[in-house]
């Protein structure tokens, strides 16, 4: 009964999705250059962009031991170099303006390879689509830039980060894909590139099946954050070693082995 229940509640969960979830949008996105291109050109209101590759859930490890890595919703490139970050954030901690920071320079460390030159360096696009308004201004779109604060020119050093209102309602390009991004069913969605993904991934049989099999990953990795959670408070309360809060849990010599290696990726004190 248990594994009809899990069934059911899987089917659920994947009924209920839209394009602000990260499983969805990465499926979606993943190798989709067309649906690509459509959102990069819409939300940058720019009609030369020609992406040449798109990747989602790409990793990029810290280059510092103990560093924090990063795992990229989707990850574009052009044909003339320049690199794109898209993120989907459904929580506005998500999307702190220092995450932005940071995957940013994470973005711009692997760019130049030795030997190249600093004025080789593309220029990089880190962009977050937000389920809400987080700056609360109505406005679809916010464009951060630097610029010399006495003479307000652009300091055109590469780097630009945009901020998506996905809570935004208009009748133009942007206020469309917004819509599109918040639909269940592809037959709700206006853009054709989007509709297409939407529908293989949550209505037709091998896309759904794919899908069926990401949320249980997802479901996974949301009860081992949870199981860290309950180790790192208990060790800080008690004073306890990971192994002692542990047996403390009566967590399985499986789920210590596991809790551990994930520990030790963190440089979280054993």
């Amino acid at each position: 009964m248990k594994e009809v229940q899990d069934i059911e509640t899987i089917e659920h969960i994947i009924d209920e999705m839209n394009l602000f979830d990260d499983d969805l949008m990465s499926m979606v996105f993943d190798g989709n250059i067309p649906a690509a291109e459509l959102l990069l050109k819409i939300i940058l209101k720019r009609d030369d962009i020609i992406v040449i590759s798109v990747a989602s859930q790409r990793e990029f490890k810290n280059p510092i031991a103990g560093g924090r890595d990063i795992r990229l919703d989707i990850l574009a490139k052009d044909n003339k170099g320049k690199h794109y970050d898209i993120e989907g954030q459904k929580r506005p901690e998500g999307a702190h303006v220092r995450h932005a920071r940071f995957n940013s320079s994470m973005m711009d460390v692997r760019m130049l390879k030795a030997e190249q030159e600093f004025s080789e360096l593309r220029d990089s696009y880190m962009v977050f689509i937000t389920q809400t308004d987080i700056f609360g201004h109505g406005i679809p779109i916010y464009t951060v830039n630097r610029h010399f604060e006495e003479t307000e020119d652009w300091f055109n050093d590469g780097p630009h980060i945009v901020y998506v209102n996905g809570s935004y309602k208009g009748e133009d390009a942007v206020g469309k894909l917004m819509h599109d991004l918040g639909c269940k069913e592809s037959k709700d969605i206006y853009y054709q590139e989007l509709a297409e993904g939407v529908k293989h991934f949550k209505e037709e049989e091998g896309g759904r099946k794919l899908m069926c099999e990401a949320v249980e990953k997802y479901a996974d990795r949301k009860i081992l954050d949870k199981q860290l959670e309950m180790v790192r408070n208990l060790m800080d309360s008690m004073k306890l070693t990971a192994e002692q809060a542990m047996t403390a849990l009566k967590f399985s010599d499986q789920e210590k082995a596991v809790l551990m290696k994930k520990m030790r990726k963190s440089s979280v004190r054993l």
